[in-house]
């Protein structure tokens, strides 16, 4: 099977070029000009890219399949130009052994729309006693949604992790830092009667994470980075040449607590809502490196459970449907961010994370997404494939949107 595209702007990691690529099977079998064939796509005034990789995305299933499932959830990667997703481990079963991985396995080969790679967790029942053993078929471990808390189940983890070449991905989150009913940033939005979670609860654990990578020298990678004080730890610790990588979520880099402007339970995830000084830290990570990618942390809901406003819904929105354009908008249209920035954090930046091969190059797999950075549109929630429908984006108006993603040299979104 052949799919070509002309006429489009091949974005190649350090800049773009005009050229026409064509598929063979599953892998990209010529890059040139002017290749002839009846059938194509016409790509002219769009952009070709690498399918965008998310190293953060919440599928659901198995054990919460009202929430979001393998398929609905995958779905709605392909819509956001995203051919490969990473899976947390918030699962019933929990994937902390080679049965329940099998499990959460066999969905994915029998409903995923594009590549699924899953984490296995750091801890049996991501309860942080008892560290697992990784089987093989996971991308890496990670407790998301819970920080270890003991240093010494963290150190035998990084341990076995650095002897087996295993990514530990961490949610940092000191729990004896966090009030209990924390929802907000600890600022402006605690003055105002709501319980804040402060900073130090992140980048302290990040801190003695740290001293331990520095010891074991793990591949340490860190979620959903929120704070100003974790972006200086992690520079400096790359700068000392430790294995560290970190992503920031679209949520953490376009808003902050002064958006929150209504009791919606939209504007609620962990890490919450930072300050705007944390915000603008966030963008500078992104800019100058110390950011590796940008990661969606998709967590969907039910409505149920997220229209009780902030006190009452739970923890975590969606993102993979409105992600780019999200971002293109706030960053690349109003000259903050280079867009081939932000195509390097959606594409190669979250490949060399999780090692994963990328780029527009003949033999590569042929995963790919088109956009078109003029098109004009509105977000509307309603009509994402995700189950999940809460989004601090909903409503709002931007600029570019994918319009073709290709998974394996087949188009398996079109608008």
């Amino acid at each position: 099977m052949e799919l070509l595209v002309k006429n489009g702007l091949l974005y190649i990691g350090n800049g773009f070029i005009k050229k026409d690529l064509l598929c063979r099977d599953n892998l990209i079998a010529e890059i040139s000009e002017n290749i002839l064939r009846e059938n194509y796509i016409d790509a002219e005034n769009l952009v070709l890219s690498p399918g965008f990789v998310d190293l953060h995305t919440h599928l659901r299933e198995p054990g919460f399949p009202y929430k979001e499932t393998i398929s609905t959830g995958t779905a709605a990667a392909i819509a956001g130009g995203f051919t490969t997703v990473c899976s947390m481990p918030n699962l019933n079963p929990v994937p902390d052994s080679a049965e329940n991985l099998a499990e959460q396995q066999r969905i994915i080969d029998k409903d995923a729309h594009c590549q699924v790679l899953p984490f296995m967790s750091i801890t049996e029942g991501r309860n942080g006693v008892h560290v697992t053993s990784p089987a093989a078929g996971c991308v890496g471990v990670s407790d998301d949604g819970c920080g270890v808390q003991s240093e010494e189940v963290m150190a035998r983890a990084m341990k076995q992790a650095a002897a087996r070449g295993i990514l530990i991905s961490a949610h940092c989150e000191d729990e004896s830092l966090v009030r209990e009913g924390g929802l907000v940033h600890d600022g402006v939005l605690a003055q105002n009667g709501l319980v804040g979670i402060n900073s130090e609860s992140e980048y302290l654990q990040l801190q003695r994470d740290l001293r331990l990578v520095e010891k074991y020298r793990c591949r340490y990678h860190v979620c959903h980075v929120s704070t100003k004080e974790a972006v200086e730890v992690i520079k400096k610790a790359k700068a000392s040449g430790l294995p560290v990588s970190c992503e920031v979520t679209p949520h953490h880099a376009l808003l902050c607590e002064d958006d929150v402007v209504r009791d919606d339970g939209c504007f609620k995830m962990a890490p919450p809502l930072r300050s705007f000084e944390d915000k603008k830290a966030l963008i500078g990570a992104l800019l100058d490196g110390t950011a590796d990618a940008i990661a969606t942390d998709h967590a969907p809901h039910a409505a149920f459970e997220k229209n009780r406003g902030l006190k009452g819904s739970a923890m975590g929105v969606v993102g993979l449907e409105c992600a780019f354009a999200a971002l293109y908008t706030d960053l690349v249209k109003t000259d903050i961010m280079p867009f081939k920035r932000l195509l390097f954090l959606l594409t190669f930046g979250p490949s060399n994370v999780i090692k994963l091969p990328c780029g527009l190059e003949v033999g590569n797999k042929a995963n790919m997404t088109l956009v078109d950075p003029n098109a004009a549109w509105t977000v509307d929630s309603s009509k994402f494939f995700s189950k999940g429908r809460s989004t601090p984006f909903d409503k709002k108006k931007v600029v570019g949107k994918v319009v073709s993603t290709i998974f394996e040299g087949r188009e398996v979104y079109h608008v």
